[in-house]
């Protein structure tokens, strides 16, 4: 999987601290630090109706998920393994 984010971020850090503690394997792209990686993520943020509600309250919607399958997913506290 591929987080789309930025290190200036708590949610993205949150999640990649979240991720790492859990073992799950990801490739962290910063849209801040790397153009190629924000023109990446605002072509999924243009094109994505996951994104309707961020766009409507003028928000970055960081951070992004895009799963293996083409899904993509702002919601990444629901791909942790879950916990008895």
């Amino acid at each position: 999987m591929k987080i789309y984010g930025s290190m200036l971020c708590p949610d993205c850090v949150d999640c990649c601290a979240a991720y790492d503690a859990a073992g799950l394997e990801y490739t962290f792209l910063s849209i801040t630090d790397s153009l190629p990686a924000m023109k990446e993520f605002l072509h999924i943020r243009d094109n994505s109706a996951v994104f309707d509600p961020v766009r409507e309250h003028k928000a970055i919607g960081i951070p992004c998920i895009l799963l293996e399958d083409g899904t993509v997913t702002l919601d990444w506290e629901s791909l942790l393994p879950k916990t008895e």
